[in-house]
Parts: C-alpha cells; structure tokens; sequence
C-alpha cells in the first residue's frame, strides 16, 4: 500500500512542466522524510486552488472571483487591451509596473504541430473584446518563439480586419538586454532590435 501512495505521489508530481522522474522521485522523498507539515499544506493548498481558482469573465486570468481585481480597478486605463499569452505573463509585467491598462490573457499560443489552433486559444472572445467600443489599442505581448511570433501575427490581422482605423494594434518591441554586450547578443535579437529602434 506504501509502495503504491508513493508511486502516486511521484507520478503526481511528474504533471509538474519541467519535471522528470529523478525530480519528481527526490521532491516526493524530501516531503516524506522531511517536511510532512509542508506535504500537507501542499495538498490543502492545491485542493482548495484546484476548486476555487477559476478564469476571469473578462481577461481569462486566474481570480476567486467572476472578475478579476485589475479588470474590477476603475483607475485601469479600458482604451489599452495587452494580450499576454499566460497568467504568468500577465503577473510578469504587472510586476514591471509599467503598465496600467487591462489585459487579455488567451491561456497558451498558437502551435498547429501540437494540434492547437485559433479554436483553442482565446481568440474569439478577444475579437469580441476589442470590439467593445471603448479599446483603442491592442498591444500584443506573445512571446518572441516561432509559436508566439505566428500567434501575434493571426492576432494582428484579424484585429485589424475587424477594428479598422478606430483600433490600434500594436506589437511589443523586442531588444538588447540591458547591460548585455552586442557580440554575445544573438543576430535575430539585434537585427529585430535595429528594425525596431526609436
């Protein structure tokens, strides 16, 4: 029966991105010789989330509630709409502080190898988003890989085919690093850098 708890245990934690056997096998037995307080904290902390946690009518981020406290936030500028593709994204550049517009969060990207179209992601409920006559700008901040530079690009044509001159839609830029050196920065950052360039 040990044998068998130990072995879901593992498998459990296996789920986890990035997480292999070896990983999972060296978190289960640290939890079990030596932190059972934080294995049962663990467990309530993720039976409670996995019931409570649900996606904002809005934005789509993670909330507990049916809208989210930033699209609930009067002080949020409504005219600008920044489409991240993950909460993790969303939580990232609020962390910039830079940013006080509302988000969109389409919960992954575009990957016709792994089967995931413009169905699966949160696209329609985006065109209808910007459509609500009060977005202005749309700034797309999908990530700079082949999946989220072919994710922006369907986002950007149907955006613009659907707003017309009354919408904005924006890419954000990409760069150098700060504090990094030219000749250890890769070719297509400095020449997207250079086309980009203010």
């Amino acid at each position: 029966m040990a044998e068998r708890s130990l072995e879901g245990l593992i498998d459990a934690l296996r789920r986890l991105p990035g997480v292999g056997l070896k990983s999972a096998q060296r978190m289960a037995y640290h939890l079990l010789q030596h932190d059972r307080e934080g294995a049962q904290r663990l467990s309530q902390a993720l039976a409670t989330a996995a019931v409570a946690v649900q996606h904002c009518e809005r934005c789509h981020t993670f909330t507990e509630s049916r809208i989210c406290a930033t699209c609930s936030d009067p002080a949020r500028d409504a005219r600008q709409l920044l489409v991240v593709e993950t909460p993790a994204d969303q939580a990232a550049m609020e962390r910039s502080g830079s940013y006080r517009g509302l988000y969109f969060v389409l919960m992954g990207r575009l990957s016709p190898l792994d089967g995931i179209g413009v169905d699966d992601i949160g696209v329609h409920p985006l065109l209808a988003r910007a459509d609500d006559g009060v977005v202005s700008e749309v700034i797309l901040a999908t990530g700079f890989s082949a999946e989220g530079e072919a994710t922006a690009h369907v986002l950007a044509q149907a955006l613009r085919a659907q707003g017309g001159a009354a919408l904005t839609v924006t890419r954000l830029a990409r760069g150098v690093p700060v504090g990094s050196e030219l000749e250890y920065v890769d070719l297509s950052t400095l020449a997207h850098a250079l086309s980009d360039r203010r």
